[in-house]
């Protein structure tokens, strides 16, 4: 699917240093900023809005407009590409209805106690950050030359096994790897990556997965706790 020796490359080193950067960064560094301050509020700022963004976005960012030409969607194009939203409307009405899909059955709107302005920063940075990573790097520079609807979609599933892995470090550090895997919830992993990945196919422009992964992280936060 990626005819430039370059950008594999590129891929490859990015995928190599990404993963064990965030492996790292992301446990190691993480506790660290927990003993300078309590405040839930400064120890999110620093932990998604500064650390993720650096680690995560700003790369992308440089990687995606180094190779713009070999990318599927530019990068002034991806973020001004007129969305036709009764396109997708069905698709984004199902994601939410999905992440509330316990709230439903057990017909408790009461909002979690977890839920502060901590969650809220987490909400406001991680849509972006993840979205521009596997959605608009990685998913983005293997679809230009994918001319066969297979390839597509072959592209969009190695993206969702990509965006599995890259919760394991953090469901290890929690202590909830091991339930994720043998209750299967790391298929929902796999599933919102498929519809983002769909979203951002279908328009070409990465804020329409950007909102959505923002309104399935607010509903899930805000009624189960995350």
């Amino acid at each position: 699917m990626i005819k430039n020796k370059k950008l594999i490359s590129a891929l490859v080193i990015y995928c190599i240093l990404f993963y064990t950067a965030w492996s790292l960064v992301g446990v190691i560094l993480r506790n660290y900023v927990a003993v300078w301050t309590d405040s839930e509020i400064i120890i999110q700022l620093i932990r998604t809005g500064i650390i993720k963004n650096l680690v995560w976005t700003f790369p992308a960012f440089l990687l995606v407009k180094h190779f713009e030409k070999d990318m599927y969607v530019g990068l002034k194009e991806m973020f001004t590409t007129k969305v036709k939203i009764w396109d997708i409307l069905p698709v984004c009405i199902a994601c939410v209805i999905y992440a509330l899909a316990d709230v439903i059955k057990k017909w408790d709107w009461s909002i979690a106690e977890s839920f502060g302005w901590g969650k809220i920063i987490i909400i406001l940075f991680v849509g972006i950050t993840e979205e521009m990573v596997f959605r608009g790097w990685l998913l983005n520079s293997t679809l230009k030359n994918a001319d066969k609807e297979w390839k597509k979609w072959l592209a969009i599933g190695i993206n969702a096994v990509m965006f599995l892995l890259i919760h394991f470090p953090i469901w290890i550090y929690e202590g909830v790897f091991a339930r994720n895997i043998q209750s299967f919830a790391f298929v929902g992993i796999i599933l919102l990556s498929g519809i983002f990945s769909w979203l951002f196919l279908k328009t070409k422009n990465i804020l329409v997965p950007v909102a959505l992964h923002m309104i399935y992280d607010l509903l899930v936060f805000m009624f189960i706790g995350g």
